[in-house]
């Protein structure tokens, strides 16, 4: 699996929804994407890159695409 399909399966199995609808993505445009489901999705994330993220770094992922960014920071090629 790379990097980008397991990103992405974060997405996908954290709010139910397809590849196609996680690429463009952001912070609460789904009902499923609320606080409680944010932090699905940083448990998610940090459990599929065995990497434990800062606390800005969890405020400030709000979308599929900042989320890539942010991954960086943790040596994390999201390809």
């Amino acid at each position: 699996m790379t990097t980008l399909e397991a990103y992405t399966k974060a997405f996908t199995d954290t709010f139910g929804i397809t590849d196609e609808e996680a690429k463009n993505l952001k912070f609460q445009d789904i009902k499923a994407w609320d606080s409680v489901g944010h932090m699905g999705l940083i448990s998610a994330i940090e459990e599929a890159f065995d990497i434990m993220m800062e606390t800005d770094d969890i405020i400030d992922l709000s979308s599929f695409e900042k989320g890539k960014e942010i991954l960086k920071r943790y040596d994390v090629e999201i390809k």
